[in-house]
């Protein structure tokens, strides 16, 4: 038989909250080092993309898994998980995006 109260845990509740309060800051970091040194020119699009997207799924997984388990999921878990890759799809859109006239002079 199947236990349906079993619980689905991949770190413990402590790792997983200081993994997801340093991840975004590493992620940060990467999106302003990709500007400054404009290596976002170089690398596609897709691959940024693919990138971010695999970082929400390991933030979400991380988010999800602060109270001790990943299953059962509370609703509100849902709601950190959109908010989480709407976050991040606002960073990879200003990250990459480029500016319109970079001519030296200080915008008045």
């Amino acid at each position: 038989m199947t236990d349906l109260n079993a619980s689905v845990a991949l770190v413990d509740s402590r790792t997983a909250a200081v993994l997801a309060q340093i991840l975004p800051v590493l992620l940060l970091t990467l999106a302003v080092e990709l500007r400054r040194t404009k290596l976002h020119r170089r690398l596609s699009r897709g691959r940024l993309m693919a990138f971010f997207v695999i970082f929400g799924l390991v933030e979400t997984t991380l988010v999800l898994h602060i109270d001790g388990e990943i299953y059962p999921f509370q609703w509100f878990d849902i709601f950190s998980a959109l908010i989480i890759f709407g976050l991040l799809f606002i960073i990879f859109w200003v990250a990459l995006s480029d500016q319109g006239s970079d001519d030296g002079s200080p915008d008045n």
